[in-house]
């Protein structure tokens, strides 16, 4: 079992996926990619698992890609070059369409790539002492594979503010850039993100799956199909078993069956 990642799970469902590659400050490269992307496509209908937290070991969240790998990639064909930015994509879009809730756990240096992790989460605490930036343009590359992430995130024009300068930023400007929710010291990084893990925990596991959805297709559908599939995404839940539930729950004064 490869330990460029390590896992843990606790009784609530709270599953901690920590890069575990602080010698490099966490930078990943093909082998850590692959897993990865495996690793979040098994989310999908594992009901032991109800949340995710990514985390990064030692120093940094995550510097990017790796080096070595970086290295063989000089000598790679555009098609190669293809074939690698795809898989890259792949990752964060495993990340991005999980269907439990995604937080990011950031302290330390978020860059490049790992700025990606970071933008394909649902919910990112910083520490005080993250440092972000897109330092692609400053080795004669674009933040290519990343962007439709970022930018879904952050917007254009901040995009044009970052992207084309490579220049680093701290946790305070994340959190204006939308990139990051919450900033704080780093002492009190494990506790907030166990005080958001909870919150997630208090939602229906399937309402939050179609709330993912929900939000992915309201933005890519024109107006009259957006207005159709909502109508027809609250019917559905309404009347499924976990609606119910909820809403019984409610008219009961009780806690629904999914809150331990």
């Amino acid at each position: 079992m490869s330990t460029m990642f390590l896992e843990t799970i606790n009784d609530d469902g709270c599953l901690t996926i920590t890069l575990n590659r602080p010698e490099i400050h966490n930078a990943f490269n093909d082998e850590l990619i692959s897993l990865l992307t495996t690793r979040f496509n098994d989310f999908s209908g594992d009901e032991s698992v109800r949340v995710v937290v990514i985390a990064g070991a030692g120093k940094s969240f995550c510097a990017g890609a790796d080096l070595k790998w970086m290295k063989k990639m000089v000598d790679y064909s555009l098609e190669e070059n293809i074939a690698d930015s795809k898989k890259l994509a792949g990752l964060f879009h495993a990340i991005n369409d999980c269907s439990v809730p995604v937080i990011g756990k950031v302290h330390g240096a978020a860059l490049g790539g790992g700025v990606g992790i970071v933008a394909a989460c649902d919910y990112v605490i910083a520490s005080n002492n993250a440092l972000f930036g897109f330092s692609e343009v400053r080795l004669g590359i674009i933040p290519a594979v990343i962007s439709p992430f970022v930018m879904e995130k952050i917007g254009v024009s901040q995009a044009r503010a970052y992207f084309l300068s490579g220049k680093r930023f701290d946790a305070k400007k994340a959190y204006e850039l939308a990139l990051v929710h919450e900033v704080v010291e780093p002492s009190e990084l494990d506790s907030a993100v166990q005080t958001q893990v909870q919150e997630y925990l208090k939602a229906g596991p399937l309402a939050v799956a179609q709330a993912k959805s929900l939000i992915k297709n309201v933005t890519i559908l024109g107006p009259v199909d957006c207005h159709e599939y909502t109508y027809e995404q609250i019917a559905k839940l309404r009347v499924s078993t976990e609606g119910q539930e909820g809403m019984n729950a409610l008219l009961e004064k009780r806690k629904p069956n999914w809150i331990k």
